[in-house]
């Protein structure tokens, strides 16, 4: 086995048995191999058969792929220019999530005194929570409509007509995060 294979499945095993909790006994004992075959494997000295690596995978409930590759790295920081942003009128709309996660959108939008701005609406059955972080906001969702203090949350179907207003005289800050239904 190529050494940077061996030792990236060695950081790779090791890291997926700590972040369960797991000794090398208890893991072992879980795939069903001896643990001195867990603590060889781990050293990535190992040159371990299919079938060992499929009993590994299996216990750590991972694909195979996810063993031989690079260990992914702990966290990543994204820069705030490194975000999407954009603006809609008076409003400045920031997306909070650098990668796409199926069926999530989480946004912060700042609007400026007066700033209103029209939601879309979005697939049925689509539920969108907003909370004010500071300033005042003003939510219509379907001709009803609620005023948003710091702290306060309004969740709503987002598959209706939906507005934002800031009513007040300085900039507001409010989060969105939409949670799509599922096709």
């Amino acid at each position: 086995m190529d050494d940077d294979v061996a030792r990236h499945m060695g950081d790779n095993i090791r890291q997926q048995r700590e972040s369960r909790g797991l000794s090398q006994q208890q893991i072992a004992k879980l795939a069903g191999i001896p643990r001195p075959t867990w603590t060889n494997l781990e050293s990535g000295g190992a040159n371990p058969t299919l079938a060992v690596l499929v009993k590994v995978a299996a216990a750590l409930n991972v694909r195979l792929e996810e063993l031989l590759g690079p260990p992914k790295a702990v966290g990543k920081l994204y820069r705030a220019t490194e975000l999407p942003v954009r603006k809609r009128g008076k409003v400045l709309v920031r997306k909070l999530l650098p990668e796409a996660i199926a069926g999530l959108e989480l946004e912060r939008m700042e609007l400026r005194a007066g700033a209103r701005m029209t939601g879309v609406p979005h697939t049925p059955g689509t539920r969108e929570y907003l909370t004010c972080e500071s300033g005042r906001i003003e939510l219509s969702v379907a001709g009803a409509s609620w005023e948003l203090a710091p702290g306060d949350v309004v969740v709503f179907r987002g598959d209706q007509k939906h507005g934002y207003h800031n009513p007040g005289t300085s900039k507001s800050v409010a989060y969105s995060v939409v949670c799509f239904s599922p096709v």
